[in-house]
């Protein structure tokens, strides 16, 4: 074909492309009512953390694993919440002391040290979340793994943990933690605690009374939990972010969980929609039947006052362990 008859050929599909832009970016224009799409972080990751996501883009190109940058970012999460200056907690790997590397630092040692563990992962033909829990555990867990199935499992992370730690356990207070405790070598629920920081989170908010809670709500997200903090300066609790966000809206909660359940309709997760509250039993000692609320945000996922403050799956076995229902705002 010659370039004269190459370029009218291809002059039809720009025109109708162009077309198709202008179509589209008008019906945007139109579409902007009432409904709002918040796509937070990406990946529901901290400030402090996406700071640094060029610096994680330049070494995993160096380092030959591009396609790991949100990956990478999500340890970061886990390891530091991107505070301090061992960003990626990488530091021993090079038998240094914790603390001892700069950001930059950091960063490329644990890129390195990563891009060895997806090395190993394809030649031992184990899977991505084998290489995840060996950032924590080391590469011996790899090698482990590929005995073991080939593919990870909390069970088979938890079984190489016992075996390391002679069966010791100790306490572990954290939400991917269903018993509370840990055995005493690395951290079995490592892949848990990264995992929930590589789903994109879009939420879709079609009534202004919801954006408006949603939107003052999203300002303190990665912000530590503070027990009995109900504003900006004294930080939040569960109650107390719901009540400070509920009021921006102009909607007057109780201070306290269990009074926000009793002041709600109680109705089914199946009927809950994004601006209901969700209500939690036995999260901690308390006399109070209700000791934990969040606000969902639909598809079976709440943003609440964890530590830090951020949004949380629901279909998680702790969760799911606790949870009571969902609560609608009394009108």
């Amino acid at each position: 074909m010659t370039k004269k008859w190459l370029a009218l050929a291809v002059l039809p599909i720009i025109l109708i492309s162009l077309l198709f832009f202008s179509v589209a970016m008008t019906a945007d224009d139109d579409d902007s009512g009432d409904t709002t799409t918040l796509v937070v972080d990406s990946m529901n990751l901290s400030a402090e953390v996406l700071k640094y996501k060029s610096t994680v883009e330049k070494y995993c190109k160096e380092f030959g694993i591009p396609d790991q940058v949100t990956v990478i970012l999500a340890i970061m999460q886990v390891e530091s919440g991107g505070k301090g200056s061992d960003v990626m907690q990488s530091s021993e790997s090079l038998g240094q002391a914790p603390g001892s590397l700069s950001p930059d630092a950091s960063i490329k040692q644990g890129v390195k040290y990563f891009a060895s563990l997806i090395k190993s992962m394809k030649a031992t033909k184990t899977d991505l979340n084998a290489a995840i829990q060996s950032y924590n555990f080391g590469g011996a867990f790899i090698n482990y793994v590929a005995t073991h199935g080939k593919k990870y499992s909390l069970q088979t992370a938890s079984d190489f943990a016992k075996e390391k730690a002679g069966g010791k356990k100790v306490t572990y207070t954290n939400p991917v933690s269903d018993e509370g405790w840990r055995y005493a070598y690395g951290n079995m629920f490592y892949v848990s605690l990264v995992s929930q920081y590589l789903n994109p989170t879009v939420v879709n908010f079609s009534d202004k009374t919801v954006k408006a809670i949603m939107t003052e709500a999203l300002k303190y997200q990665g912000t530590p939990y503070v027990f009995g903090g109900s504003t900006p300066t004294t930080g939040f609790d569960c109650s107390g972010l719901t009540s400070w966000a509920y009021a921006k809206a102009g909607i007057k909660l109780p201070r306290t969980a269990q009074a926000q359940y009793d002041a709600t309709q109680h109705i089914s997760m199946k009927s809950a929609k994004a601006g209901d509250l969700v209500f939690f039993k036995g999260t901690y000692a308390t006399s109070d039947y209700i000791t934990h609320v969040g606000i969902y945000v639909g598809n079976m996922r709440m943003y609440n006052a964890g530590d830090p403050l951020g949004y949380a799956n629901l279909n998680t076995a702790y969760w799911q362990a606790h949870l009571v229902g969902a609560g609608r705002i009394k009108k």
